[in-house]
């Protein structure tokens, strides 16, 4: 048996299995998601860590979160809703050197992950403007036009100001919510992303987004 399954069994017990062949099963399971594992699919998306303490085999492990809302929910039902994340290889485990196991997710749980939040994205408005410019170009082939007018609105929906065809630009860091947006749409290679310190038409610019010079 290998680790990570011998480890499976003592967290979740002996009944849970992945069958990675099993096609149908891990997309009835997909659609089955609830609010609880959609929560912990955008808790690990965001990037915290999502620990399995160890604890006794007569007992499942339980992760240790921070924050009141997930200390209310039953450990239980927690377990049982991380395991099956697991079974419908959405997580996976990643054994530390101190032997603590962390949960991780798999491409395809990112993948849901990013669908789940990607209407959500909001770009984070500082208190005092840096003086730089956000500049998103694209290139996107004729022959993907859903794309390319997918990309314009949702970065139009983000706040970006569009500045020429295909170029979009905004005041304010937002790599990390551009690189949702690119992940989501699987555009690395047609998408660019420049910080300038000048630009053309800035008193202009500057004026779209309200920013006193």
């Amino acid at each position: 048996m290998s680790s990570k399954r011998a480890a499976h069994r003592m967290i979740f017990g002996k009944s849970a299995s992945v069958n990675k062949n099993d096609e149908s099963g891990r997309l009835s399971a997909r659609r089955r998601i609830g609010s609880l594992q959609k929560d912990t699919l955008l808790f690990l998306l965001k990037g915290a860590s999502f620990a399995l303490s160890a604890a006794s085999r007569k007992s499942p492990r339980v992760p240790r979160i921070l924050g009141d809302t997930w200390k209310k929910i039953d450990r239980k039902v927690l377990n049982q809703s991380i395991a099956k994340l697991y079974e419908s290889q959405l997580v996976d485990m990643r054994k530390e050197s101190d032997g603590t196991i962390t949960l991780v997710l798999t491409k395809e749980g990112r993948r849901i992950a990013l669908s789940y939040d990607i209407d959500n994205i909001k770009i984070p408005v500082p208190a005092h403007w840096d003086g730089k410019w956000r500049i998103v170009l694209f290139d996107v082939p004729t022959e993907k036009n859903r794309l390319r007018d997918s990309l314009r609105g949702h970065l139009k929906a983000m706040g970006f100001y569009e500045f020429q065809h295909s170029v979009f630009v905004h005041p304010h860091p937002c790599a990390v919510e551009i690189d949702y947006v690119i992940e989501f749409y699987d555009a690395r290679r047609y998408l660019r992303f420049i910080t300038a310190t000048e630009i053309d038409n800035a008193l202009q610019l500057q004026k779209h987004f309200g920013i006193v010079g």
